[in-house]
Formats: structure tokens, sequence, C-alpha cells
């Protein structure tokens, strides 16, 4: 884990303790890469209430609730996906804040309309309306889409928190 994961990550759990609410991940692409960097810092149990990798578009419906006809018309690497899978990670955990991720890491996979690099990430939070980013991370391999993914991530919900 890169010093910048780490320090927004440490941010993320000391912000949501301050608040005294829960975290909830649910991750595609990143594997559970976001859910690691919470859990590698000690006391992150104190917040972090769960994360869901649901990889197949399959977990993603039966874990997260995510709508099949969505998946179908929209696909996994879509805006309506990624807030769906941040909205049923909020309703599947005791979180009052989730963050999702899905995209297409590579090398494979992409196309014009979605290429290698594509990253769609959604927040949720009780209250609030559901929030989507998408990202493209260009010259990055596999690695380096998912390790961008990650920081991007932690980082947007940082930001939540701070708001």
């Amino acid at each position: 884990m890169s010093r910048e994961t780490e320090a927004l990550a440490r941010k993320a759990l000391s912000l949501c303790e301050a608040r005294g609410i829960m975290l909830a991940t649910a991750e595609s692409c990143t594997g559970g890469m976001i859910a690691a960097a919470l859990t590698e810092i000690a006391g992150s149990s104190t917040v972090f209430d769960r994360g869901f990798v649901t990889y197949s578009n399959e977990a993603k419906q039966q874990m997260l609730g995510v709508d099949a006809a969505t998946l179908a018309e929209l696909g996994a690497v879509s805006e309506q996906t990624a807030s769906q899978m941040a909205e049923g990670a909020l309703a599947h955990s005791r979180a009052r804040i989730a963050l999702s991720v899905t995209g297409i890491a590579g090398p494979g996979g992409g196309s014009a309309e979605k290429p290698v690099g594509l990253v769609w990430f959604g927040l949720a939070q009780s209250g609030r309306p559901t929030e989507a980013q998408r990202q493209v991370f260009n010259n990055a391999d596999r690695a380096g889409v998912r390790a961008a993914a990650c920081l991007h991530g932690l980082a947007m919900l940082v930001a939540a928190l701070e708001a």
C-alpha cells in the first residue's frame, strides 16, 4: 500500500469515527483493495462494518440487489450499476456511508464506449442522494488501474466525509 493510500485510509477511518458512523464498501474491479487498505489499519473495526467483493454480475445482484435489467441494458461498468452497488452496500450493512467501484482494469475487455481504465464510483450516504463519478485511468496497466481506483475511491470517501 502506498503512503498516499494509507494516509487517505487513515483519514477516512478517523472521519467516520469522529462522526460516529460505520462504513461499507462494494468492490468489483478492485477486488477488495479498498477494504484491505482500510482494514490494514489497527482499530478499523470500530467503523468499518463490511466489504462486498462482487466481481460477477450474479454477485452484484445477489449480494447488493443490483437490478438485472440495469446490468443487461447498461452493463456492470456504468453510473447506474455503481450507484446501485453503493446503495446495496448501505442497505445490506450497518453503515451510513458506502463506497462502490466497478470498472475495466484490462488488459482486455475494453471498447470504444468503455475503454480499459474506465472506472465508475458510487457513494451512498443515509439521508443524502447517491453520487457517482466517472474516471478514466489512462496509461496504466491492470495493477495501475486498480491502484489508481483504490486511491480515487478513498479520496472520494474522504471528500464526502469532510463535506
